[in-house]
């Protein structure tokens, strides 16, 4: 870390900084890595470093992103990224202070320990320096090593004023050597989960190749591996082993068995980039570190001509690509005798298999199974909650009263317990869309998007509830992002609905049948692509067509719900339809296709 002495050791609030990176004293007393991207170390290192001070816009800047011509909004993004992992549990303020149009400052008491040569022993790895092997004994730093007594003779007097700053030095030093003399003794149990195993959704993101030449390539490369360790260490459950601990590994042959065993983790993630001309093609590879075998590929291919933006659009797809995978791998894991998390690992992954009423129910069950086995799991209500609503959104219950105030429910348990939950948040928000109150769940879904910029589906709901409530021209590329984000969600067909939904109400039909067709075809047994061709093939003049999706249509909804338009607005509720300024374009639109495809009024 350029920022930083690598000699110098900073200890802060319960936080070490070090050549390292950053580690938290957890409540048993072991340092925890926590995940961070080097620029925000770097950033780190440079407020640390001057504690109390402030520290200039400018020089920062140079500092972490020396003669690389970077937007000034890289900064702001750091700061908020360190804040958000130091601000965590503080009463009082954030540890690093604007101060607007000059710089920042550290507002912490920060204690500078003396050289250390090795990190602390982590919780759950070997910290950040470099592989250990199971046998081998950790080095004890030398910050805290036994230091030759000094006779009283020839002792050097410390002046008052100094006494209590050398008094907290050294019981930071003794608890620091109490903390490695733990570590060190318990190094094996450390490493592995008590079953001898590594721990479920465990990652390290290696390094990615630089196939070429090209400087900026290698920026490229590494920001790709930094920033996939950030967002990858978003997704709950997940731990990702610091991108400091994996450039260790930089430039050495990949043997996926042995990093699993050195770094007690049970996948890993490689790649490289490499560039042609104005395009830049970036490999992924998901291995089992188990096993050494692929679970995972893709290729992505992109314009070179802005590195941030391509940077910034390939690692938010493999992190979403590798959510679902990872939910996959371990769910498809037998055990003997599965916990609440391995029915919510089974519950999201029979989720991930596609809307269908089988699908969602399977994945109710589960749910309901994890939260018998740990009933305040906030986790379990909060998934248990969001596909209970997917089902009444998806029009595939028959207890649709039921399943909201059942969610409702379980929301409110959820929000009492965790205020702050996405997960809460993203289940209010659906709830709320299924009872037609979008102009409410927007704000939920806009605090979703803010705290996880990776959410698919919560691009979909808010492009859906910017439709229902008049902002129809923000629809569209709301949608496209959840594409781009997740090409191969199961869930797609939900966005191609959108889309075309949007085009067929400002009477595009060529192109709502594009789109509604895809969705179609994505999700055959969902009956609102058929109700939306309906009106589309109808207003087309193709009566044949028409007829066909409006039989397939009643098949699907089943009952009453598709036999005359009275009945499909008390289906969805006359608050589904949106505001007056909507309302007015479905009547227009999508129910004159209707009455002309010959569906009764009453």
């Amino acid at each position: 870390m350029d920022a930083l002495v690598t000699t110098d050791v900073f200890l802060f609030e319960g936080f070490r900084l070090d050549r390292c990176g950053l580690s938290r004293c957890d409540d048993q007393g072991y340092f925890v890595p926590i995940p961070l991207g080097s620029r925000a170390l770097e950033v780190l290192g440079v407020l640390v470093s001057r504690s109390g001070d402030l520290v200039a816009r400018d020089e920062i800047m140079n500092v972490v992103w020396p003669g690389v011509v970077v937007e000034s909004s890289n900064l702001p993004v750091q700061i908020a990224a360190l804040r958000r992992v130091l601000d965590d549990g503080r009463a009082e303020g954030s540890c690093i202070q604007t101060v607007p149009g000059r710089g920042y400052r550290f507002a912490a008491v920060v204690t500078r320990a003396e050289t250390a040569t090795a990190p602390l022993i982590s919780r759950l790895g070997n910290g950040a320096g470099g592989p250990i092997a199971a046998d081998e004994k950790p080095e004890l730093p030398s910050a805290v090593r036994p230091i030759d007594r000094l006779s009283s003779a020839t002792k050097p007097r410390t002046p008052p004023r100094r006494r209590r700053a050398v008094i907290t030095s050294i019981a930071a030093g003794a608890v620091c050597l109490a903390v490695i003399v733990v570590a060190a003794m318990s190094w094996h149990s450390l490493s592995r989960w008590g079953d001898g195993s590594a721990p479920r959704l465990s990652i390290v993101v290696l390094p990615f190749a630089n196939l070429g030449n090209d400087p900026d390539q290698q920026y490229l490369a590494d920001a790709i591996t930094e920033d996939l360790t950030t967002d990858l260490s978003r997704i709950s459950h997940m731990l990702v082993i610091s991108s400091g601990t994996a450039f260790t590994y930089r430039d050495k042959p990949v043997d996926a068995k042995q990093i699993g065993r050195e770094l007690g983790i049970r996948y890993v993630l490689e790649g490289s980039v490499q560039r042609s001309g104005d395009k830049v093609r970036v490999n992924a590879q998901f291995v089992n570190a188990e096993t050494d075998t692929h679970l995972w590929a893709e290729r992505f291919d992109r314009d070179a001509s802005d590195w941030f933006a391509l940077q910034d659009a390939i690692t938010r797809q493999i992190a979403v690509a590798l959510n679902s995978e990872l939910i996959s791998a371990e769910a498809a894991r037998p055990t003997e005798y599965p916990d609440a998390l391995d029915y919510i690992l089974r519950a999201r992954a029979a989720s991930n298999n596609g809307t269908t009423p089988d699908s969602l129910g399977h994945a109710i069950d589960l749910f309901e199974q994890a939260l018998a086995l740990d009933p305040q799991s906030v986790e379990a209500k909060t998934l248990l909650a969001l596909t209970l609503a997917a089902r009444v959104l998806a029009g595939m219950t028959h207890t649709r009263a039921a399943d909201i105030v059942r969610a409702k429910d379980l929301i409110g348990q959820a929000l009492a317990a965790s205020p702050g939950s996405t997960d809460a948040h993203m289940a209010n928000a659906q709830l709320l869309r299924a009872e037609g109150r979008c102009d409410e769940a927007i704000p939920e879904l806009e605090m979703v998007i803010a705290s996880n910029r990776n959410s698919p589906q919560a691009y979909f709901a808010l492009g859906f509830c910017k439709l229902r409530t008049g902002s129809i021209e923000e629809t569209i590329p709301l949608e496209e992002q959840a594409i781009r984000l997740s090409p191969r969600d199961p869930s797609i067909f939900n966005r191609y609905v959108a889309i075309g939904e949007v085009h067929l109400l400002q009477s595009r039909t060529d192109e709502a049948i594009t789109w509604l067709d895809r969705a179609r075809i994505g999700n055959p047994g969902s009956p609102w692509p058929h109700a939306y061709l309906v009106s589309a093939y109808a207003l087309n003049g193709e009566a044949d067509r028409a007829a066909a999706e409006l039989a397939e249509a009643r098949r699907l909804l089943g009952g009453k719900a598709f036999s005359s338009i009275a009945a499909m607005r008390a289906t969805r509720g006359e608050r589904y339809w949106g505001v007056e300024k909507i309302r007015a374009l479905y009547e227009a639109t999508y129910f004159a296709g209707l009455r002309k495809a010959g569906l009764p009024e009453e």
